[in-house]
Parts: structure tokens; C-alpha cells; sequence
């Protein structure tokens, strides 16, 4: 490992530091420049885990930080180059042949065998991002896993490995909510990289070192370049590139017999490489313009104008998934005396103040609220004579799990609450961008479910008032009914729309639910898609194994390394079930991910002091708190404190749902302080993570309730397969400044000849 001149304690921080947020930024990059990897974000996560786990596992070998170095600037590179780029970038297109969860790309190809080819290729390339990833967190775990075997004081060093994580998390999410590009995050990378480093002295010439670090940033601006964009933004959720569009240059490009990306509207906003939405001037003097794009038969009837024309007079509406405000200009074009607009991405909102032709943004009419579509529905007090569902369709998912950020805004309980907003009289329009059809068929079966009446729906056609999609109509039908028919040409327009559309729609897909919110997805089932990425994550194991020599470490695993490994993967699967039930009421935004995962640490760190001040604690009030909360989250309704106000609803949900971890914790660190290798432990645990990351899948069959169940199942192992209890001793005193790992090392309870505790 070398001679660390910065002391064991603080190494430990910066390692810790450093790997999270090396974790987060690999996650956030590899999934917006891959686009499948935006929807398979636990992925990486899970590679990460492998790699620190097995780097735990093996810290007693050799490593240095320049393999980290080397492996993370190939990955860098690969994106840096034009051709690389190109080449990664389609595995995209590659994976989603052969997958039934719809992925927002190019559908299987017709020829099965040459499906069958470019799936192997597209999971050839995976392998090899996933190889480069796993590389390099293997240096890492392995100065971890040695810091902490090494340090005299177990429960410090854990504490200090936790908050160093706290610190890397809330770093990361700083640097995405102040909008900062790649660049910026290697930058930050390399620093903490120069300080291990600069605290080596066995290292004979760091300066190639200190030059490979400085590298990775200028290899991350040529990564991030977007040539022929106005402006590049990352925001807290995704990549975002502005584009002026040429009508003119685009006019006779057509892709699959519709009009091509860039020929509609003023301005197009890209996200995660691909087309996402134009900012479209639909103004009177505009369309009049131009009749040979505008034709009369639709002025006045675009998809942003109709959601309005089927009240008698919409006073106030809501528009949720407002983006750059097409839905908000058509509401002024209506005379909409209020508009609340609600948009999740504030970039997004921002590019619409300072780009959209119509600028309704700047309307005195409009209220612009920057929001998840859920947690306003709980919040909001107000009532609505419209409710506009705009195309809300999301290109990402969280960090943790495999909830996209709007598969909560389309349960049913979702527009239960949103129906409760409704004034009397009221109407709910829902527009989607409908590619298969059995997303038309539960969209229709909720709102029916829902409003207790068959919902009106039609596919509206792409053309230059708006890129299309799938429209669907609920509230007061019989009044909305009339007001079509007092429209002539908008009831001739929805009577040609419906007769041109070939959907037809079974009544038989299951609707979603906030237990099982996945409307991507036709049936319950594990897509087959996650089994070809497990089996690649076994692929990476066994190398990883075999490169390392450790399968029989493994296999040879005692029952103490067996229970930190169910304790790892209990941890790792309820804190994706609490980023998920928290969703549900307080938003699926990026500040609620980070405040679920910096409770769950704080949980962990509280748990390190109750076991530090009494050591004495027995086993079985542990264990049975642990089932108590685990039982109390089961059948609690998370939806129901909707009501409370946002802060003091953050804190609660928070709380609530963290507790088991509080429990979990002290668990983990009575067995961590008492396993004579830390390492080892620490190892398992990680391999133990990766496990629970992976059997996160099964919700897309049993739904995320049930994974408490498993949860507890995976706590009654770790029960079964404990170390004999121990009293643990440790001062609880913070050490002083610059103690390090070179104090003197408290004996472990077993070395001091203490009695075993009755559980």
C-alpha cells in the first residue's frame, strides 16, 4: 500500500469522499451519454459495489492509484473520441432489440438473427464499460478495506468511512444542482485523487500520476462537447442541449414517414442525445404566416390549444410536466385568466423564460412552480377547472432504483389526487406519447377506474402545430361532450383523428398502482433485458474471481462472512425501498433522493454511537426493533401524511422510513468491531450490496411493498448466521487532531478475554 503521510484517519476520509462521489458521477455520466444506462442506473451502482467489494477482499495485495488512473482515463477517452463515442453510443439501440420494457429507442429489428447479432455486440460492449468501471474501484477498496483493518479504533473508522460518504454524496449533488458540466466533476475527482496521491511516499515519480489526473479533465471537456448546440446544461436530472432548428434545411427529411427532429417549432431541447421537445410559436400572426405549414382546419385546435377549449370557461388550470411552455402559451392563447405551470426540471423552465417564442413565461398569468408532478398534488390547496397533463415522459430513472421520475405521476392514486383537485365541472386531459399499445389501454383502464366513465382518447397526428401523441379526456364527459359538439371543427377534427387511429385497445393490461407504478412495462414480469445484465454481472464476478484469486476466499466463507453479506444486501434493498416509498409523497426529485440517503447515513452513524456508549446493550431488544419497524413500514400508507407541510413531512418520512436502519446499523457494528478482519467483513458486506441491488428486479413482479419482506428474510439470515456477541469497548471520545492509525491498537473484545453477552 505504501507509506501514507497523511495519517490513517484522514486517508480513510478522502477514500471515502472520493468513492462516492466517483460512484455518482460515473452513475450520472455513463447514463447520459449511453442512454440505456439513464434506465438501467443501478447497473453501475452495482459494478461500483463489485469492484469495492472485491477490492476489500483482496486489500492485502499490491495496487496502486495510477491502475485507477489508467482505467478511468480509457473510459474517458472512449467518450472523447468522435468515433468511440458513435460506436457506445448505439448499445442503446443495440439492447432494446431484444427487451419487452420500453426504453425510448428504435424497436426490435424484423430479422431475428441479425437481432440476435447486434444484441451480443451491444452486450459485448457493456462488458467492457462494466470492466473499466469495475477497475477502477478496485484500488479504492482496497486502501479502504486496509485503512480499516488497520485503524486501533473500528467504530471512529467507520463513522469517519460513513461521513466521508455523506460529504461525497452531498458534493456531487451540489455541484448537479448548481448546473456544472463533466469537466467540473473530473476536476473535483482529480483533486481528491492528487491528495491520496501527494500522501504516498513510496511512490517513486508521482508526477506521471499528478499528469494522468490533471488529463482525466481535459479528456472530460472533449468528452462533453456538443458541437452545433447553443447551450449545453446539466441539470439535476439530465443533459440538456439547445438547438435553433431550420425549417428551411429540414423541410423534405422524413424519418419513418414523420416529420424529422428539427422541423418543427423554433427551438429543440435534447436530452440525453436524443429529441425531447421544441419550443413552438403557434401566435396568431405566426401561423397566419405560413398556411402552407399551418393550415386553417387546425389553427386554434393544436394539442396545447384543445386541453382548454373543453371547459366553458377555464379560469384557473394546472399543467403539470410544463417544460418550456407550448402547454402554458396555449392557455394564454385560450384566455386562461391563471395558469400554474409545474415543471420538475428547473433547466428546462429556465430555457423556456429565455427562448420560447411566445414568452409565456413572462405572463403575469402564469405560475411558474418548480416541483415534482406528486409532491405538488399533495400540497397544493387550490382547485382547478383544468388539469393538463403535458408529455410527461421521463428519459431516467433514480440512482438507486428502477423508478423513472414519472412512473409515480400515472398510478391511479396519483390522479385520485389529482381528480380531488378539480373544481366542480372540471376536466382532466392526459397527453402521452403512446408507442405501444397496451400504454393507451392502461392509460384508458385507470382513468375509467378513476372518474367511474370511459375516458375520450385519440392519437393526434404529428405536424407542425405539435409533435403528436395520444390524448385522453376525463371529468364531467357529458359536458365535455357538448362542448366538442359546439365546436364544429374541433369535433370534425377528434372524429378523423379517432377514425384514422389504429390502436385498439383490450381492456385487459393492469393498471399502475404506487406499489407497481411501472407503466413502461405490459405485465408483471422481471424484463428480460435485467436477466441479460445479471448474467453479465456474473460474467464480471467470476473474472474478477479468477484475476484476483479469491474464489476459494468465497467459497470458503465462514458463517460470519455469510452474515455480513445478508447484512449488506438487506441494507442496500430497503434503501431502495425507502428512496421509493418517500417518492410517493414528497416528489421523485433529486434533493429527496439525497435527504432519504443522507438519513439512512445519519441512521448509520447514530447507530455507531448507541453501540459505542453502551456496549452492555442486549442482542434481543436490537432484533426485535428491527422487526418492529420493518413490520410498521409494511403496512403503513407513506401517501398518507401528503397533507403535512413539506419540511415537516421530509422529516417524518424520512425518519420513519430510515428507522430500521437504525436498528440494521447497530447490528452491522457490533459484528464489524468484533470480526477480527475488517477487510474481509467489509468485503462480504459490499458483495452482500451488490446481491440486494440486483434483487431489486423482483418488483417488477411482486411490487415494492413486497420487498420488505424480503428484507426481513434477509435479516433473519444475518440473525441466523451471527458471530457470538461480544461487549463491545470503545471510548467514544472524538481523537484528536492527527491521530491516525499509527496509535497504539485497542485489543478486539475477543483478544481482551471478555465474557461473551447472552443475546
Amino acid at each position: 500500500m505504501g507509506d501514507w503521510a497523511l495519517g490513517g484517519t484522514r486517508t480513510l476520509f478522502v477514500v471515502s469522499v472520493l468513492a462516492l462521489f466517483l460512484e455518482l458521477m460515473l452513475i450520472r455520466w455513463v447514463g447520459t451519454e449511453i442512454r440505456i444506462f439513464a434506465y438501467l442506473q443501478n447497473t453501475v451502482l452495482v459494478v461500483c459495489f463489485l469492484g469495492l467489494g472485491l477490492g476489500c477482499l483482496t486489500c492485502r495485495m499490491s495496487f496502486t492509484i495510477r491502475s485507477l488512473l489508467v482505467s478511468l482515463s480509457v473510459l474517458v477517452l472512449l467518450f472523447a473520441l468522435p468515433f468511440s463515442r458513435i460506436a457506445l453510443s448505439r448499445i442503446t439501440e443495440m439492447l432494446s432489440a431484444p427487451t419487452d420494457l420500453l426504453i425510448w429507442s428504435p424497436g426490435p429489428t424484423v430479422n431475428r438473427w441479425y437481432s440476435v447479432v447486434f444484441s451480443v455486440a451491444g452486450l459485448g460492449l457493456t462488458f467492457l464499460l462494466m470492466v473499466l468501471i469495475w477497475e477502477v474501484f478496485i484500488p479504492l477498496g482496497r486502501l479502504l478495506g486496509r485503512l480499516l483493518d488497520e485503524h486501533p479504533r473500528p467504530i471512529w473508522a467507520y463513522s469517519v468511512n460513513v461521513g466521508g460518504s455523506l460529504i461525497g454524496i452531498w458534493l456531487f449533488v451540489l455541484l448537479s444542482a448548481f448546473d456544472q458540466p463533466p469537466t467540473i466533476w473530473f476536476a473535483v475527482a482529480a483533486f481528491l485523487l492528487a491528495v491520496l496521491i501527494l500522501t504516498n511516499r513510496s511512490v517513486p515519480d508521482r508526477r506521471i500520476d499528478l499528469l494522468l489526473s490533471a488529463g482525466l479533465i481535459v479528456l472530460a471537456y472533449f468528452a462533453q462537447r456538443e458541437p452545433g448546440a447553443m447551450e449545453v446544461h446539466w441539470s439535476p436530472y439530465q443533459k440538456l442541449a439547445l438547438y435553433k432548428t431550420d425549417p428551411e434545411a429540414a423541410k423534405s427529411e422524413l424519418r419513418s414517414g414523420s416529420l424529422a427532429i428539427g422541423e418543427i417549432g423554433n427551438y429543440l431541447v435534447m436530452v440525453n442525445n436524443t429529441g425531447y421537445q421544441e419550443m413552438i410559436d403557434l401566435s396568431a400572426s405566426r401561423v397566419e404566416s405560413d398556411p402552407a405549414r399551418f393550415p386553417a382546419s387546425m389553427r386554434g385546435m393544436s394539442q396545447y390549444d384543445i386541453p382548454f377549449l373543453l371547459h366553458p370557461r377555464p379560469v384557473r388550470v394546472l399543467i403539470v410536466g410544463a417544460g418550456s411552455g407550448n402547454d402554458a402559451a396555449g392557455a394564454l392563447r385560450q384566455g386562461v385568466e391563471h395558469v400554474t405551470a409545474v415543471e420538475i426540471d428547473p433547466v428546462i423552465a429556465s430555457l423556456g423564460q429565455r427562448f420560447h417564442p411566445e414568452r409565456p413565461y413572462d405572463s403575469p398569468r402564469v405560475e411558474l412552480v418548480r416541483d415534482d408532478a406528486r409532491s405538488f398534488f399533495g400540497t397544493t390547496r387550490d382547485r382547478y377547472d383544468v388539469i393538463s397533463f403535458g408529455l410527461l415522459d421521463s428519459h431516467t430513472t433514480t440512482a438507486m432504483s428502477n423508478i423513472r421520475l414519472d412512473h409515480f405521476v400515472y398510478t391511479k392514486e396519483s390522479l385520485q389526487d389529482a381528480r380531488s383537485l378539480l373544481s366542480d365541472g372540471g376536466v382532466m386531459v392526459m397527453s402521452f406519447f403512446v408507442q405501444r399499445p397496451f400504454i393507451a389501454d392502461r392509460m384508458v383502464r385507470v382513468l375509467r377506474e378513476v372518474f367511474g366513465q370511459e375516458p375520450i382518447c385519440f392519437k393526434l397526428p404529428q405536424t407542425y402545430y405539435g409533435r403528436g401523441g395520444m390524448m385522453f379526456i376525463a371529468g364531467n364527459i357529458e359536458q365535455i361532450r357538448r362542448r366538442i359538439a359546439g365546436n364544429p371543427r374541433l369535433a370534425s377534427l377528434i372524429e378523423q383523428w379517432q377514425r384514422e387511429s389504429t390502436l385498439h385497445l383490450a381492456g385487459t393490461t393492469p393498471i399502475a398502482t404506487d406499489d407497481w407504478p411501472y407503466i413502461y412495462l405490459e405485465t408483471p414480469r422481471v424484463p428480460l433485458l435485467h436477466y441479460l445484465i445479471t448474467i453479465l454481472m456474473a460474467l464480471l464476478l467470476f473474472r474478477g474471481a479468477v484475476l484476483l484469486k479469491i474464489r476459494g476466499m468465497i467459497t470458503d466463507w465462514n458463517t460470519t462472512y455469510w452474515h455480513f453479506f445478508f447484512l449488506g444486501a438487506a441494507f442496500l434493498l430497503l434503501e431502495i425501498q425507502n428512496i421509493s416509498k418517500a417518492s410517493v409523497v414528497l416528489g421523485n426529485t433529486w434533493l429527496v433522493n439525497a435527504v432519504i440517503i443522507s438519513g439512512i447515513l445519519a441512521m448509520v452513524l447514530l447507530a455507531n454511537l448507541i453501540t459505542a456508549r453502551f456496549p452492555t446493550l442486549p442482542s434481543w431488544p436490537i432484533y426485535s426493533g428491527l422487526g418492529a419497524t420493518c413490520v410498521l413500514l409494511y403496512f403503513i400508507d407513506i401517501a398518507g401524511l401528503g397533507f403535512l407541510p413539506y419540511a415537516f413531512k421530509a422529516l417524518v418520512v424520512g425518519g420513519l422510513t430510515s428507522l430500521p436502519m437504525l436498528f440494521g446499523g447497530i447490528i452491522f457494528i457490533r459484528s464489524f468491531t468484533a470480526a477480527k478482519r475488517k477487510d474481509q467483513a467489509l468485503g462480504a458486506n459490499l458483495i452482500g450490496s451488490l446481491v440486494g441491488g440486483l434483487l431489486q428486479s423482483i418488483t417488477f413482479v411482486t411490487g415494492i411493498r413486497a420487498l420488505l419482506l424480503i428484507v426481513s428474510g434477509l435479516y433473519l439470515a444475518a440473525l441466523w448466521t451471527r458471530p457470538k456477541p461480544t461487549v463491545i469497548l470503545e471510548s467514544t471520545r472524538i481523537p484528536a487532531a492527527g491521530s491516525d492509525s499509527k496509535l497504539p491498537r485497542e485489543p478486539a473484545p475477543s483478544e481482551a478475554g471478555l465474557e461473551s453477552q447472552n443475546p
